[in-house]
């Protein structure tokens, strides 16, 4: 007979261990709680140590306190949509120009009082007051050329369709003579009823991501670039000094430019797992 563990003492980590855990952290935390923790889970079991919980927990990658948000696309055409996407990005047609177009709303002028502050251990650090002014925003619609990665950038005040047909003129305007294939998403002012402005353009392709798909645009990598590069910590009295600030990063920016490179052929949609027992499966 193999001998059982003794009351209260832990058993050895194993697959039945780890699916105990995960089935114990489906279950509602103890009253008074709104979250399970390492150590109330390890109370719950008995006979499990809280280092044993923590060990599944890395394994799966589990933060119990950590929370995040996202969009899970339901889009029932997602798989053909994306194709069409990845593949413009993969496989262009020959001699085309392919475009990434996005809108960036609400960029917000604000004026922050920065400088370096002196902490008590001696460490020097940059940062900026909490309170700050506003002094209105402006709207940026970008081009990303897929083939080079250099960007074509547009200011307004609103995001309408007025406003995206003047942006989409002056892109047209830049790439005369040549076929165009656009990646938008699916905000109202890209896809109306009837496109009259893209039946007058016969040189035009429109190719829509899926919805809650943003990542597939790939014209929000280099977004996150400007934000970080140029707008974060910065501070403005204008949203003109805000645009000219835009202007400059572009004007760096493009000279030295590389394209993002899409290498992934196959695309699947990502689903919730409603339990965390299912992580096991």
């Amino acid at each position: 007979m193999q001998d059982r563990p003794r009351p209260g003492a832990p058993v050895r980590y194993d697959a039945t261990t780890e699916r105990r855990v995960l089935a114990k952290l489906d279950e509602s935390p103890p009253s008074g709680l709104a979250t399970w923790t390492g150590s109330e889970v390890a109370k719950a079991l008995g006979d499990v140590s809280a280092d044993q919980v923590w060990r599944v927990l890395r394994k799966q990658g589990i933060h119990l306190a950590r929370r995040r948000s996202w969009c899970v696309s339901t889009d029932p055409e997602f798989a053909a949509k994306a194709a069409d996407v990845v593949g413009v990005y993969m496989d262009p047609p020959e001699n085309a120009v392919v475009l990434a177009v996005d809108e960036k709303p609400h960029i917000q002028a604000l004026e922050r009082a920065q400088g370096w502050l002196k902490l008590s251990n001696g460490k020097a650090v940059s940062g900026f007051n909490h309170q700050y002014k506003r002094h209105g925003a402006t709207t940026l619609f970008a081009a990303l050329e897929i083939a080079t990665g250099q960007v074509q950038g547009g200011h307004y005040r609103r995001r309408r369709r007025v406003e995206f047909l003047d942006f989409m003129n002056q892109v047209v305007a830049a790439h005369p003579g040549k076929e165009i294939h656009v990646v938008l998403d699916n905000l109202n002012t890209h896809k109306p009823k009837q496109d009259r402005w893209l039946a007058r353009h016969r040189n035009v392709h429109f190719h829509f991501i899926p919805t809650h798909a943003s990542w597939l645009n790939l014209c929000e990598c280099w977004f996150s670039i400007l934000s970080r590069k140029a707008l974060r910590g910065a501070s403005f009295i204008s949203p003109r000094q805000l645009r000219q600030a835009i202007d400059r990063f572009i004007g760096v920016y493009n000279p030295q430019a590389t394209p993002f490179e899409w290498t992934k052929r196959t695309v699947h949609p990502v689903g919730f797992k409603r339990y965390y027992s299912d992580l096991c499966n």
